[in-house]
């Protein structure tokens, strides 16, 4: 029996050895079968990581060349940017007159991300609708019409025959709109004595057919503030004296074709006859603008769709000089699509109470046309045309339209902030 029991304890002790064999080899299979996919994770980790440092990188290389552009800044083209051993390479195209691309490569190792950015001249102006009026507000008779909206912060006031093809809008609590005839919708504290085809918002109503539906009890709009600044304009100015000064002949006499600009003229001019005026940068008179007879003036095609400003401005006198005077047969030229002549008053008369008119259009002068008063009043008669007129004060009458163009969204100047790049695009791309 003893021996039995030895060979017992043999073949026990040689399973249990086996049995560690057993679950060393299991646990070295689990061991390994874990440690795959967690090298393989710990690497795909490693390219994630990879791949999003190469992402912010071509970002942050792309950004610093818009801020270098948009600053004025020197910047070459490949430009290279290196951070903690990887590196991104930005490259610039022109892609139009008025736009570049921007292609930023980052690379950390083997993990390349592109990005590119589209970039546009930003506008100098947005002009939205086709007469904006300060609170000297708008008079519109005798046939007068506007092909826009209108936005006054004054009242907007019709008389005889009139016509606005768009939404008439007067502003704050005293605002009113007083026999109009508006094809689309009004909004006013009070609207009185006129046709609204469409909608009508507002606190009190009186003697008026409203087509849609009227909203009593409206909230009155909110007072909105001019599209161009006096800083900007001073901007404009700027280029234009930095262009060169012209000190005689006083006043100076315009008779015969000439290019123009950037240039200060310091005296009244005078543009008579059938003279073409090319314009090839900003324009400032410091005095009055009189414009008549069948003159034409035309803004340069070597500077592309821009606008250029015309400016009446002697900072000594805006109560009684800083006018512009446009008659007869008188025609303004831009360059193709979103491109105007606009015609700035720095008068100040009416603002402060006067009866000078800062801007007087009559006759048929027309074209490619934009008028600017913040100041000062703007009167517009006789058939002429234009596409958009904004100023402190506005009349129209006899047969005067005004044809609002969906382009002064978004207008170009030839100098000051519309000179500037802004993103129109930004993607990653393969």
């Amino acid at each position: 029996m003893k021996k039995n029991n030895n060979v017992l304890h043999r073949n026990g002790g040689q399973a249990v050895l086996m049995s560690v064999v057993f679950f060393l080899f299991i646990s070295l299979a689990i061991m390994f079968g874990l440690a795959s996919p967690v090298a393989r994770d710990i690497s795909l980790a490693r390219e994630a990581t990879g791949s999003i440092q190469s992402f912010f990188l071509a970002e942050a290389a792309a950004e610093d060349v818009f801020y270098r552009l948009r600053n004025g800044m020197q910047v070459a083209s490949p430009e290279v940017l290196t951070l903690l051993g990887a590196r991104a390479t930005t490259t610039i195209a022109d892609v139009g007159s008025n736009e570049k691309e921007i292609i930023a490569t980052g690379d950390t190792g083997s993990n390349i991300r592109k990005v590119k950015v589209r970039l546009s001249v930003s506008s100098g102006a947005s002009f939205n609708y086709g007469v904006q009026v300060g609170n000297g507000g708008f008079l519109i008779e005798n046939n007068a019409s506007v092909r826009g909206n209108i936005y006054s912060s004054g009242a907007v006031i019709g008389a005889n025959s009139n016509i606005i093809r768009g939404d008439v809008i007067s502003a704050g609590p005293l605002g009113l709109i007083n026999s109009i005839h508006a094809t689309s919708s009004a909004y006013a504290h009070t609207i009185t004595n006129s046709q609204i085809d469409k909608d009508a918002y507002y606190q009190s109503i009186s003697g008026t057919t409203v087509g849609g539906a009227s909203y009593p009890g409206s909230a009155d709009q909110p007072i909105a503030d001019l599209p161009i600044t006096d800083d900007l304009i001073g901007l404009w100015e700027a280029a234009a004296e930095a262009g060169g000064i012209q000190n005689l002949p006083c006043p100076y006499e315009i008779k015969n074709d000439i290019t123009l600009g950037p240039v200060k003229i310091n005296c009244d001019v005078n543009i008579t006859g059938n003279p073409t005026i090319t314009l090839t940068g900003v324009l400032w008179v410091l005095g009055n603008i009189n414009i008549e007879n069948t003159a034409t003036v035309r803004i340069s095609p070597s500077l592309g769709t821009v606008s250029v400003p015309v400016i009446a401005d002697n900072p000594t006198n805006r109560t009684t000089s800083s006018k512009v005077e446009l008659q007869n047969s008188a025609t303004f030229v831009g360059n193709g699509s979103g491109s105007y002549v606009m015609v700035v008053s720095q008068n100040n008369s009416s603002e402060q109470g006067g009866s000078e008119k800062a801007i007087e259009l009559e006759n048929s002068a027309q074209g490619d046309l934009l008028l600017y008063a913040a100041h000062g009043e703007i009167h517009i008669k006789n058939s002429a045309l234009l596409k958009e007129v904004t100023g402190y004060k506005v009349h129209l009458s006899n047969f005067a339209e005004v044809t609002y163009e969906t382009g002064l969204a978004s207008l170009l100047f030839s100098a000051g902030p519309g000179g500037s790049w802004t993103i129109a695009d930004w993607k990653e791309v393969q």
